[in-house]
């Protein structure tokens, strides 16, 4: 029987995944696990759901040829164009999917965490389109550094709650919601913007954005004439992004993976959001995977100037991937981050997220040949971090000084 890296009917990926719950949401996410599939898979879910992804959201988004980022590169480099998605980033893909979920299940209120911002916007957005309240938890730090994305979802009817508890970022933000779904089993719906959580939460974000890696196939068959590239390029936070980039990839051993991750200060610096290099198995917000921890299982702050990578964990997908030695990690530091944002930005007039630009510093870790079809896939527009680029833009060298 072929290997297969996605997850088992239990919500594993090898040793990682599963549902870890409090007893208050047992009934919850049971439910939920016993309704996902015959939900999405049902023609009337999918004929709406890729409905609202054409019409609303805009895809399918370009796969775009960079040819000076190729030229410097020595590769033929694509660049799938999820910045180009309306509220600019993959995360709508997911909660489109949810939301469509949420209301075939029921449900009357929608709560989310988020960490940049865009996963709350998308979150927000959709709970606009289909009249539904929304809470949006984001930690207190991320509240401040992205203060355009808050005032977005604020427009859209979105509450935004800030959480000041353990250092204001995303973590601290689930916990925040989780403890509120644990309050409000019966009615509200939790759209997570991960492949996190308990089971099935990160195959369902899984399945909903596969439709990245579906339209990769198609795009390149017509592109170049074979539907799989030689290389897959994405960063990695919790890993939504990089899921839907590999998924319909991620048992074809013709196509090497590799994942960014956020190293912050440098991954054994201490000061890092680099889980895959500086974690170890635990458990974390409802899941086995890797995780940032003390030797007595006390889960450590992520450090990284991303708002959107810095998480002390990883998706248990990745965690299994990096496990079983199927993608290729590299931690990617703040400063080599915001000079590959400037690099883009200067050579193919693309603004990335810093999220993204994890991805694209990962190209200068890697030697190509010329012949190579890489897709790397950007995640989110660059709007949101501009005063972050700016305030660090001694980081870029040479494109910096302007």
């Amino acid at each position: 029987m072929k290997k297969s890296y996605l997850a088992d009917p239990n919500g594993f990926y090898g040793e990682f995944g599963g549902a870890y719950i409090p007893e208050i949401l047992y009934s919850t996410v049971d439910s939920l696990r016993e309704q996902y599939l015959p939900i999405m898979e049902s023609e009337e879910f999918k004929s709406e759901y890729m409905s609202l992804l054409n019409d609303y959201v805009g895809r399918p988004s370009p796969l775009y040829r960079a040819a000076r980022m190729s030229a410097k590169y020595g590769c033929e480099l694509y660049l799938k164009r999820e910045d180009l998605n309306h509220t600019g980033a993959h995360k709508i893909n997911n909660t489109v999917g949810q939301i469509l979920l949420a209301k075939r299940m029921g449900k009357k209120r929608i709560i989310a965490e988020t960490g940049a911002g865009q996963h709350g916007v998308a979150t927000a957005t959709v709970c606009a389109l289909m009249d539904m309240p929304c809470v949006v938890y984001q930690g207190a730090l991320d509240v401040e550094r992205q203060h355009t994305n808050v005032e977005r979802m604020r427009m859209l009817g979105a509450e935004v709650r800030a959480v000041h508890t353990g250092n204001g970022t995303l973590k601290d933000a689930t916990n925040e919601a989780i403890r509120d779904w644990c309050c409000h089993p019966q009615d509200t719906f939790y759209i997570i913007g991960s492949t996190v959580g308990p089971h099935p939460y990160p195959d369902i974000v899984a399945r909903l954005q596969s439709i990245i890696s579906k339209e990769i196939k198609e795009q390149l068959a017509q592109k170049t004439g074979r539907d799989y590239p030689d290389y897959l390029v994405a960063c990695v936070g919790g890993g939504s992004n990089a899921a839907g980039t590999v998924y319909h990839y991620i048992d074809d051993e013709r196509v090497k993976i590799v994942l960014a991750e956020a190293g912050g200060l440098g991954a054994d610096s201490g000061h890092t959001a680099a889980t895959i290099h500086a974690g170890s198995v635990g458990i974390l917000h409802g899941s086995r995977t890797l995780v940032m921890q003390t030797p007595d299982g006390q889960i450590m702050e992520a450090e990284s100037i991303s708002a959107g990578l810095d998480y002390p964990g990883i998706g248990p997908m990745h965690a299994n991937m990096a496990a079983q030695k199927r993608a290729t990690v590299y931690a990617i530091n703040d400063d080599e981050a915001v000079r590959a944002a400037y690099e883009l930005t200067r050579t193919e007039g693309i603004i990335p997220a810093l999220e993204s630009a994890h991805a694209i510093a990962a190209l200068g870790k890697m030697s190509f040949k010329p012949t190579d079809v890489v897709v790397l896939t950007v995640s989110g527009r660059g709007d949101k971090d501009v005063e972050t680029y700016l305030a660090h833009k001694e980081m870029a060298g040479e494109y910096g000084r302007f």
